[in-house]
């Protein structure tokens, strides 16, 4: 398939918008519906790090995560397609597209939640307090996810695309892999410092970063198949495979090239 250059790439696509618009979907639900319930999964087996030990390394086979620990990986799927298929500035788009969907709905949440409810109405009764539960998140927690998406998704993009150089197009499991290792390593390490240092004991907050970046991980390399089946149909549909070795790897632009 021709790698495209630059100036190419100004056609219209068939399939962009939409993966645009399921990214941003997904992060959204992740973040705004996956903190709302915490799951349990007895995995019989004691394979599974136990937060419960203050010292050493302890194992259970009970697995407790967050439903939006399923769903978030989703992102990086779609991140890793548009990279591959699109190109880094293109992916780029999508991202601040995302960052600005996080921003607008922490801010539409906070003014929900704090507009006076109608005391005449008796679902309020129920609604508000179950408004506050689920968007309730501190103003702490709402600043370290949207800073290690941020983060992570644009390093989860570079890695994508220089590996993609390096390797020549081929073996792209190695890229998937090794871009989101990079890209949910960060995330992590970024987001549970930032929410939960000094409220968390030390222990608890490496062995919870670790966990959930191996356990985001462990998402992508089973979904890999799947990251196969989207790219080589965008691939064909479009008729592009776009190699970045013109591009500007900056964050902090919204050009397509």
């Amino acid at each position: 398939m021709p790698d495209k250059h630059p100036a190419e790439l100004h056609h219209s696509y068939k399939y962009y918008d939409l993966l645009l618009g399921a990214f941003v979907t997904v992060l959204l639900c992740s973040n705004l519906i996956g903190p709302g319930k915490s799951c349990v999964l007895n995995l019989g087996v004691n394979i599974v790090p136990d937060y419960t030990k203050d010292h050493g390394f302890a194992f259970t086979s009970l697995l407790v995560f967050g439903a939006g620990n399923i769903f978030f990986p989703i992102s990086y799927i779609f991140g890793d397609c548009l990279t591959e298929v699109y190109g880094y500035a293109r992916s780029r788009r999508v991202i601040w597209a995302g960052f600005g969907a996080m921003i607008f709905a922490t801010i539409m949440s906070w003014v929900v939640r704090h507009l006076p409810a109608n005391p005449g109405e008796e679902y309020n009764k129920t609604i508000v307090p179950a408004l506050d539960v689920v968007f309730g998140n501190t103003g702490r927690i709402v600043i370290a996810s949207i800073i290690a998406f941020w983060v992570g998704d644009f390093a989860n993009s570079f890695v994508m695309a220089k590996m993609k150089i390096l390797t020549g197009g081929k073996h792209l499991w190695t890229r998937t892999v090794g871009s989101t290792f990079v890209g949910q390593g960060i995330d992590s390490m970024l987001f549970y410092p930032i929410a939960f240092a000094s409220i968390w004991e030390p222990s608890t907050l490496i062995k919870v970063s670790i966990f959930n970046w191996l356990f985001k991980v462990a998402v992508e390399v089973l979904m890999t198949p799947l990251t196969y089946a989207i790219c080589n149909f965008l691939k064909r549909a479009e008729g592009v495979d776009f190699f970045d070795r013109n591009t500007n790897f900056t964050p902090f632009s919204l050009k397509d090239e």
